[in-house]
């Protein structure tokens, strides 16, 4: 991290594992030690679209919930340190205060807000929202862990 409070921009991929068509975040467009910003726009392509709903697209929130977190992921890789990366994989461990304001549709420019509040060993506890025209349309709080082969499940 750069000593201003301004962590270093790296692209979406050199630093999440998640690929298409999973990956929710296109660029990540500002960030501090404990906040970071992304974009994305919604593509009438994106294979969730053929069946949620034909005719009537809507992207489902536990997507919505999902870009959040990348988004907060994102920002753990960079905390924890370039040399840290993303040695593991990202896993929600709990999530609260969902809250689903206005239905996001193909065309969306959405911006991804995320920021880190505290960490408990290897616990961080985030609190994130995605904003559309700048008013929000789903936020919530969530505990990202980092988890290594091997471990959980």
């Amino acid at each position: 991290m750069e000593s201003d409070g301004h962590a270093t921009i790296r692209p979406v991929k050199e630093i999440l594992p998640h690929r298409e068509p999973f990956l929710f975040i296109d660029e990540v467009v500002a960030m501090t030690d404990t906040t970071v910003v992304a974009t994305r726009i919604v593509r009438a392509d994106e294979p969730q679209f053929q069946g949620h709903y034909p005719g009537r697209p809507i992207m489902p929130g536990v997507l919505l919930c999902e870009t959040i977190v990348q988004c907060g992921a994102y920002l753990m890789a960079i905390k924890l340190g370039e040399d840290a990366g993303m040695k593991g994989a990202p896993v929600v461990a709990r999530m609260s205060n969902v809250k689903f304001k206005r239905m996001v549709t193909p065309g969306d420019q959405l911006r991804v807000e995320a920021e880190h509040m505290r960490s408990m060993m290897d616990a961080h506890m985030m609190t994130g929202r995605i904003r559309r025209d700048g008013k929000i349309v789903a936020s919530l709080d969530f505990t990202v862990m980092l988890v290594n082969e091997g471990e959980g499940g």
